[in-house]
Protein backbone atom coordinates (compact mmCIF):
# COMPACT_ATOMS: atom_id res chain seq x y z
CA UNK A 1 0.00 0.00 0.00
CA UNK A 2 0.88 3.44 -0.88
CA UNK A 3 2.33 5.44 2.23
CA UNK A 4 -0.91 7.63 2.43
CA UNK A 5 -4.07 6.32 0.74
CA UNK A 6 -5.63 7.29 -2.47
CA UNK A 7 -9.56 8.27 -2.81
CA UNK A 8 -11.80 8.77 -5.93
CA UNK A 9 -14.90 10.28 -5.04
CA UNK A 10 -16.79 9.07 -7.48
CA UNK A 11 -20.70 8.63 -8.62
CA UNK A 12 -23.02 11.12 -11.09
CA UNK A 13 -22.61 14.80 -12.13
CA UNK A 14 -24.73 16.55 -9.12
CA UNK A 15 -23.88 14.46 -6.26
CA UNK A 16 -20.98 16.79 -5.11
CA UNK A 17 -18.51 15.34 -5.65
CA UNK A 18 -16.54 18.71 -6.19
CA UNK A 19 -17.40 19.68 -2.44
CA UNK A 20 -17.30 16.34 -0.73
CA UNK A 21 -13.78 15.52 -2.23
CA UNK A 22 -12.19 18.88 -1.18
CA UNK A 23 -13.62 18.60 2.85
CA UNK A 24 -12.72 15.31 2.77
CA UNK A 25 -8.94 15.96 1.70
CA UNK A 26 -8.69 18.73 3.94
CA UNK A 27 -10.00 16.11 6.82
CA UNK A 28 -7.51 13.45 5.72
CA UNK A 29 -4.96 16.10 5.54
CA UNK A 30 -4.22 14.39 1.56
CA UNK A 31 -3.92 17.41 -1.62
CA UNK A 32 -7.32 17.01 -3.67
CA UNK A 33 -7.33 17.40 -7.54
CA UNK A 34 -10.40 17.95 -9.66
CA UNK A 35 -10.74 15.42 -12.12
CA UNK A 36 -13.11 17.44 -15.20
CA UNK A 37 -9.68 19.70 -15.18
CA UNK A 38 -8.30 16.51 -16.80
CA UNK A 39 -10.92 16.55 -19.58
CA UNK A 40 -9.50 17.86 -22.92
CA UNK A 41 -11.37 20.19 -24.83
CA UNK A 42 -12.95 18.02 -26.90
CA UNK A 43 -14.77 15.91 -24.00
CA UNK A 44 -15.96 19.41 -22.19
CA UNK A 45 -17.03 20.38 -25.59
CA UNK A 46 -18.84 17.51 -26.04
CA UNK A 47 -20.76 17.29 -22.90
CA UNK A 48 -21.54 20.84 -23.04
CA UNK A 49 -23.23 20.46 -25.98
CA UNK A 50 -25.28 17.73 -24.50
CA UNK A 51 -23.75 14.62 -26.09
CA UNK A 52 -22.15 12.12 -23.66
CA UNK A 53 -19.06 11.06 -23.83
CA UNK A 54 -17.95 7.69 -24.78
CA UNK A 55 -15.87 5.14 -23.44
CA UNK A 56 -13.18 6.21 -26.50
CA UNK A 57 -13.40 9.22 -25.32
CA UNK A 58 -13.05 8.79 -21.30
CA UNK A 59 -9.91 6.66 -21.86
CA UNK A 60 -7.34 9.58 -22.39
CA UNK A 61 -9.00 11.31 -19.54
CA UNK A 62 -8.87 8.72 -17.25
CA UNK A 63 -4.93 8.27 -17.74
CA UNK A 64 -4.30 11.78 -17.21
CA UNK A 65 -6.20 11.23 -13.92
CA UNK A 66 -3.48 8.26 -13.16
CA UNK A 67 -0.79 10.23 -14.20
CA UNK A 68 -1.84 13.15 -11.24
CA UNK A 69 -2.35 9.86 -9.10
CA UNK A 70 1.40 8.79 -9.97
CA UNK A 71 2.99 11.95 -9.36
CA UNK A 72 1.97 12.15 -6.12
CA UNK A 73 4.84 9.70 -5.19
CA UNK A 74 2.65 7.91 -2.33
CA UNK A 75 1.87 11.19 -1.06
CA UNK A 76 -1.77 9.84 -1.87
CA UNK A 77 -4.70 12.00 -2.49
CA UNK A 78 -8.38 12.82 -2.91
CA UNK A 79 -9.25 13.19 -6.66
CA UNK A 80 -13.31 13.80 -7.46
CA UNK A 81 -13.49 11.58 -10.80
CA UNK A 82 -16.92 10.01 -12.22
CA UNK A 83 -15.38 6.26 -12.86
CA UNK A 84 -19.08 5.20 -13.39
CA UNK A 85 -18.10 1.98 -15.08
CA UNK A 86 -15.78 -0.87 -13.21
CA UNK A 87 -13.93 -1.20 -16.38
CA UNK A 88 -13.59 3.03 -15.50
CA UNK A 89 -12.27 2.39 -11.66
CA UNK A 90 -10.16 -0.43 -12.81
CA UNK A 91 -8.07 1.89 -15.26
CA UNK A 92 -7.84 4.10 -12.31
CA UNK A 93 -6.14 1.53 -10.33
CA UNK A 94 -3.56 0.61 -12.74
CA UNK A 95 -1.90 4.05 -11.29
CA UNK A 96 -3.07 3.84 -7.80
CA UNK A 97 -3.71 -0.02 -6.74
CA UNK A 98 -4.56 -0.03 -3.42
CA UNK A 99 -6.86 3.04 -4.17
CA UNK A 100 -10.33 3.56 -2.36
CA UNK A 101 -13.28 4.93 -3.83
CA UNK A 102 -16.32 6.68 -2.13
CA UNK A 103 -19.36 6.35 -4.37
CA UNK A 104 -21.68 9.02 -3.95
CA UNK A 105 -25.28 7.80 -4.73
CA UNK A 106 -28.56 9.76 -4.97
CA UNK A 107 -32.06 9.36 -6.18
CA UNK A 108 -31.89 10.76 -10.05
CA UNK A 109 -34.80 13.55 -8.63
CA UNK A 110 -32.42 14.51 -5.59
CA UNK A 111 -29.78 14.99 -8.08
CA UNK A 112 -31.33 16.79 -10.78
CA UNK A 113 -32.71 19.33 -8.54
CA UNK A 114 -29.26 19.64 -7.53
CA UNK A 115 -28.06 19.94 -10.94
CA UNK A 116 -31.01 22.59 -11.52
CA UNK A 117 -29.55 24.73 -8.99
CA UNK A 118 -26.23 25.28 -9.75
CA UNK A 119 -24.57 27.51 -11.90
CA UNK A 120 -21.00 27.55 -14.28
CA UNK A 121 -20.81 24.01 -14.61
CA UNK A 122 -20.10 22.63 -18.04
CA UNK A 123 -22.35 19.43 -17.68
CA UNK A 124 -25.99 19.82 -18.62
CA UNK A 125 -28.64 18.23 -16.58
CA UNK A 126 -30.06 16.20 -19.71
CA UNK A 127 -26.90 13.77 -19.25
CA UNK A 128 -28.27 12.86 -15.86
CA UNK A 129 -29.92 9.95 -17.58
CA UNK A 130 -27.12 8.68 -19.56
CA UNK A 131 -24.49 8.70 -16.57
CA UNK A 132 -27.26 6.67 -14.28
CA UNK A 133 -27.33 4.28 -17.30
CA UNK A 134 -23.58 4.11 -17.53
CA UNK A 135 -23.31 3.89 -13.58
CA UNK A 136 -22.27 0.39 -12.07
CA UNK A 137 -22.51 0.53 -8.34
CA UNK A 138 -19.19 -0.76 -6.81
CA UNK A 139 -18.60 -4.67 -6.70
CA UNK A 140 -17.85 -6.40 -3.18
CA UNK A 141 -14.60 -7.06 -4.64
CA UNK A 142 -13.79 -3.49 -4.89
CA UNK A 143 -12.50 -0.75 -2.23
CA UNK A 144 -14.77 1.32 -0.90
CA UNK A 145 -18.10 2.62 0.38
CA UNK A 146 -21.39 3.93 -0.90
CA UNK A 147 -23.11 7.14 0.80
CA UNK A 148 -26.47 8.52 0.33
CA UNK A 149 -26.09 12.42 -0.55
CA UNK A 150 -29.51 12.84 1.19
CA UNK A 151 -27.63 14.98 3.99
CA UNK A 152 -25.69 17.93 3.68
CA UNK A 153 -21.90 18.01 2.65
CA UNK A 154 -20.50 17.98 6.08
CA UNK A 155 -22.65 15.01 6.96
CA UNK A 156 -22.01 13.39 3.87
CA UNK A 157 -17.71 13.67 4.95
CA UNK A 158 -18.53 12.46 8.35
CA UNK A 159 -19.96 9.08 6.88
CA UNK A 160 -17.52 8.88 4.40
CA UNK A 161 -14.47 9.66 7.22
CA UNK A 162 -16.73 6.89 8.99
CA UNK A 163 -16.43 4.67 6.48
CA UNK A 164 -12.97 4.60 5.50
CA UNK A 165 -12.06 4.34 9.17
CA UNK A 166 -14.48 1.29 9.85
CA UNK A 167 -12.25 -0.15 6.58
CA UNK A 168 -9.51 0.77 9.11
CA UNK A 169 -7.13 2.44 5.94
CA UNK A 170 -7.47 6.10 7.33
CA UNK A 171 -6.73 8.16 9.98
CA UNK A 172 -7.98 11.53 10.34
CA UNK A 173 -6.04 14.77 10.95
CA UNK A 174 -9.38 16.46 12.58
CA UNK A 175 -12.52 14.77 13.77
CA UNK A 176 -15.25 15.86 11.74
CA UNK A 177 -17.95 13.39 14.03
Amino acid sequence: MSDRPTVFVMGVSGTGKTTVGRLLAAALGLPYAEGDDFHPARNVAKMSSGVPLEDADRWPWLDAVGGWVRRQGGRGGVIAASALKRSYRDRLREAAPDALFVHLAGERELIARRMAARSGHFMPAALLDSQYAALEPLSGDERGVTLSVDGGPEETVRRSLDGLRAMGVVECRTDRS
